[in-house]
């Protein structure tokens, strides 16, 4: 599993906890680069880790007007917490990471739903994480 795979779930694990538990998803992002700090190449994951995390707060009321506009009839609280997390880091590197082509930040976000949540949850990301690259210039 490469660093960036390694990272996405990272700022996907805070971005969900944080959602649950209501505090900034750098404080438990924080917590746990401390806990993982002995560990072999945790300064890059973490990094690229924070740089999510950082866009997806800073930009979240774009984000989620965007998941809100093109998810077709899913309001966003209701979506399950773990789909809407991995959502809003893919959405965020889409719209403003130029280094990760947009189709790379789709597959990642699909497979970590596969892995991770409901059976129907990598179809439906793909979908929504689609519609919102086909409104960006192509990268």
């Amino acid at each position: 599993m490469s660093a960036r795979t390694k990272a996405r779930k990272r700022a996907v694990d805070a971005v969900f906890a944080a959602d649950l538990r209501k505090i900034s998803p750098l404080t438990l992002l924080d917590e746990v680069a401390t806990l993982t700090a002995d560990r072999q190449n945790q300064g890059e994951i973490f990094g690229y880790a924070r740089d999510i995390v950082n866009g997806v707060i800073e930009f979240h009321d774009e984000i989620d007007d965007l998941l809100d506009t093109y998810s077709q009839g899913w309001a966003l609280d209701r979506m399950p917490n773990l789909d809407r997390a991995i959502l809003r880091c893919a959405a965020w590197e889409i719209l403003h990471n130029d280094e990760v082509p947009n189709a790379v930040a789709i597959n990642e976000a699909v497979e970590m739903a596969k892995e991770l949540s409901t059976d129907d949850s990598g179809a439906f990301i793909n979908g929504l994480l689609s519609r919102i690259s086909a409104t960006t210039s192509a990268k």
